[in-house]
């Protein structure tokens, strides 16, 4: 990767616990970067904020990656400007797209000898097995998360380590994505001057914002409506069951406005954030909105109502994929007790918790990444359009609690082409149990004990630590 004058570390002032972690969110719509630290308290410190409109990107995919580096540049710029001590290469980067895709599959072995206790060792293998499942062309296989095990007769163990038993097998969730599209998203990072410490899944990431222990046990469904895409993942008995990015979100609801009632984009977009509503019948009736005449013309005169008819429509096709994904991959809706948290820019319509419910017949509310954040953060980030961002900076944060696992992970896929995913663990556990204990994490002595650090551990332990490992050795062709 290229080399620039910043430092390839996390810069710390005397006073810091912990370093300043960089998100960086490369939307459809806009780029957003974010930095923020841990205090004592366990919160996170917002330093500094800055947002731009994007271009060059499409559906969470770089097209155009000129287009992209000067949205990233005017984004850092802006934080910088918040921030003006802010001295960092490394950036944790959001990654979506129509182009991310999952599967479940099944996997077994069978052991030599049924009396030896199960190693890691096995189950590793087992894991790595799983890499060799056919995917299409062109696809590259991003994660592949363990759900549940079982030993011989016994299912639904968390995990086999130390059983005996002839028979173990797992059923896995596997994450694939075009590997072209993810490179073109690093690519557009390092040109920008900075350095990708990790690449995390942007469903992922948004989850880790606005769930807690709470809703992870009751089963949660979270939609991240974006500008180009929504994504999907859904949590329960513990465990990632299953993850989907639909090809529409906000992008979609303004051009069909522009379309459907002949206006420019920004005064769709204008209209749909001021006066649109994702339940038609909830318009206001007989209320017009007049928009200046272009080139001396007479003032347009549009219905709200009708307005809202073209917004209702879009959103209830995305609903209706959202169902049709609980269908075809097997979720037990009556396990989603904690209903669906709406999240993303999208999630900001009028009405759409309503709509919501009554297309999925769950529960739903909104989701704001505020658990997680010091009283007094910037105000701007504590919207739903910002859940990915600071979900980010809880993945820095929970990677340098556990020692710099990001270079660990590194260092153990060097001469391997074996790619490591860590077992998965139980994500929640009743209140008060000594499961959620957390480890002595790698801060300054004294430090109280965080407990938004406990939560964050208990959920990125589920996933792999980086998906960089794929560059490993590939070549860089460029465009």
């Amino acid at each position: 990767m290229t080399q620039h004058h910043f430092s390839t570390h996390p810069i710390t002032r005397p006073d810091a616990e912990s370093p300043i972690i960089v998100g960086l969110d490369i939307g459809t719509t806009k780029i957003a970067c974010i930095a923020g630290r841990k205090n004592e308290q366990g919160k996170i410190d917002i330093l500094g904020f800055g947002k731009a409109n994007s271009s060059g990107v499409q559906h969470g995919q770089v097209l155009n990656i000129d287009q992209t580096i000067r949205a990233i540049g005017a984004a850092l710029k802006a934080c910088y400007d918040n921030f003006p001590e802010l001295e960092t290469q490394n950036v944790y980067v959001g990654i979506a797209g129509h182009h991310i895709k999952s599967l479940q599959t099944r996997g077994d072995i069978v052991r030599q000898n049924a009396d030896v206790e199960i190693a890691k060792e096995e189950i590793d293998l087992l894991i790595k097995n799983q890499y060799k499942t056919f995917i299409p062309a062109g696809d590259e296989i991003i994660d592949v998360i363990p759900q549940d095990y079982s030993v011989d007769n016994h299912a639904n163990i968390t995990d086999p380590v130390g059983r005996t038993g002839v028979k173990v097998g797992a059923n896995f969730h596997i994450i694939t994505g075009d590997k072209i599209a993810i490179k073109n998203i690093n690519r557009a990072v390092e040109r920008s001057g900075l350095k990708a410490k990790d690449l995390v899944l942007q469903p992922l990431a948004s989850s880790a914002a606005v769930l807690n222990e709470v809703d992870l046990e009751a089963g949660v469904a979270i939609l991240d409506i974006g500008g180009g895409t929504s994504d999907l993942a859904v949590f329960y008995d513990g465990i990632l069951q299953h993850t989907a990015v639909i090809p529409f979100g906000g992008e979609n609801i303004t051009n069909d406005i522009k379309n459907g009632l002949g206006v420019l984009k920004g005064q769709a977009e204008a209209m749909k954030t001021q006066f649109g509503s994702a339940v038609a019948a909830k318009a206001a009736k007989n209320a017009y909105i007049s928009i200046p005449g272009i080139g001396g013309m007479a003032n347009k005169e549009i219905s709200t109502e009708m307005l809202s008819q073209i917004i209702e429509a879009r959103m209830t096709e995305i609903l209706e994929f959202v169902e049709f994904h609980f269908k075809h991959g097997g979720i037990d809706k009556r396990k989603i007790n904690g209903g669906i948290i709406l999240t993303g820019g999208g999630s900001q319509l009028q009405n759409i918790v309503q709509l919501t419910e009554y297309i999925l017949a769950l529960p739903a509310r909104r989701g704001v990444p505020t658990e997680y954040l010091a009283s007094d953060h910037i105000d701007e980030v504590k919207k739903p359009m910002y859940a990915t961002c600071i979900g980010l900076i809880l993945k820095g944060v929970n990677d340098f609690e556990n020692n710099n696992s990001f270079i660990a992970a590194k260092q153990q896929v060097q001469g391997s082409t074996v790619l490591q995913t860590t077992p998965v663990v139980t994500v929640a556990a009743p209140a008060g149990a000594n499961a959620n204990a957390e480890p002595a994490a790698a801060t300054e002595p004294g430090v109280k004990p965080a407990v938004v650090s406990t939560r964050n551990k208990v959920f990125w332990s589920k996933f792999k630590n980086t998906i960089l490992e794929l560059f490993d050795g590939a070549e860089d062709t460029k465009l």
